[in-house]
């Protein structure tokens, strides 16, 4: 049964407070970045993903990858939330030995991949859904969350085009369209008739939403689970700094825990709350899928270069990729 409405609703809240007192508590952080996506991964986490909390990598699992990885307490949040993470363990955000950094790291059991050097994080999602596509025929799905300054860099556009290319229909990218980037307005701000433009441009089936409309983006990701032949891009509009009073959609509060305005913040985001207790939700069961085999991901014989002998480094390295290749067929 799907979770309810005003259940997600109350957990975008609380991603909200976790990544306000986990930034304030480290004094660094981006609490206004988090807030701007805290429905879309209230949505995600808690409606429609088919994860294991208990085995965040196990292969069947719908993946996401973090584009915009400076939002990491609110990916944290979401593990909190679902219990994989102690609550406790929010105040350890960003502190020097703490696996929960200022951008998500492999190191943690559900981070697939490290995030955060923007532009790149939809080329690793093409990757992951080419994968499942293609070479492994599984169920699973990847969810990609981008940034809209991050837009700007070409790599993001040359992912869209590969995209389209080999049709990943198991392949959900979603634009946090909040307006504001690291110093002013986005190129774009929210234009969001001239986003769909170009994302249909790509062939994308494109959908644009509220992005703090709850059943918008429920109907939105169900729809998008029912296109063949061509990735889907969900494109929100949202407001950074969403409900911090006297910050919200303003500039200059880029990569900044709130400092004297979190006592506030933090009172009115409380007031919102309905259920102070724990919540009730339903995260999807993901169906069955076979490990990838990585276990002997070696050469087939070691390289016999003399010393002395010039080699293109495109040979050399395609000899090395066949030789991988005849030690595992992946």
């Amino acid at each position: 049964m799907p979770t309810d409405v005003q259940t997600l609703k109350e957990i975008a809240t609380r991603i909200r407070i976790l990544s306000v007192e986990s930034t304030s508590a480290a004094n660094s952080g981006h609490p206004t970045t988090c807030s701007s996506i805290a429905e879309i991964l209230s949505v995600l986490f808690f409606n429609t993903m088919r994860y294991k909390v208990s085995e965040p990598r196990d292969p069947g699992s719908d993946r996401l990858v973090l584009s915009k990885g400076h939002a990491a307490p609110a990916l944290y949040a979401c593990w909190m939330e679902n219990g994989l993470i102690p609550h406790s363990e929010n105040k350890n955000v960003r502190k020097l030995g703490s696996n929960l950094e200022g951008h998500p790291t492999p190191r943690l059991n559900f981070v697939d991949v490290g995030t955060g050097s923007l532009g790149q994080g939809l080329a690793i999602a093409n990757g992951m859904a080419y994968v499942g596509k293609y070479l492994d025929n599984a169920d699973f799905r990847t969810f990609c969350l981008i940034g809209d300054g991050e837009c700007a860099e070409g790599s993001i556009w040359e992912s869209i085009a590969f995209a389209s290319f080999y049709k990943l229909d198991n392949l959900v990218l979603i634009l946090d369209a909040n307006r504001l980037g690291q110093s002013e307005q986005t190129m774009i701000g929210h234009e969001m008739e001239t986003y769909k433009k170009r994302f249909e441009a790509f062939d994308f089936y494109t959908i644009v939403v509220d992005g703090h409309n709850v059943e918008e983006l429920v109907q939105a990701f169900e729809c998008a689970a029912t296109i063949k032949g061509k990735p889907t891009a969900i494109l929100a509009k949202t407001f950074k700094g969403k409900d911090f009073p006297g910050i919200e959609d303003k500039e200059n509060h880029h990569g900044k825990p709130l400092g004297a305005a979190t006592e506030t913040v933090l009172k009115h985001l409380n007031s919102m709350l309905k259920c102070k207790g724990q919540l009730k939700f339903t995260i999807p069961e993901p169906k069955c899928a076979p490990p990838a085999n990585i276990k002997n991901v070696k050469l087939s014989s070691p390289p016999s270069y003399k010393i002395g002998d010039k080699v293109a480094t495109r040979n050399a390295y395609g000899t090395a990729l066949v030789k991988l290749a005849q030690s595992n067929d992946r």
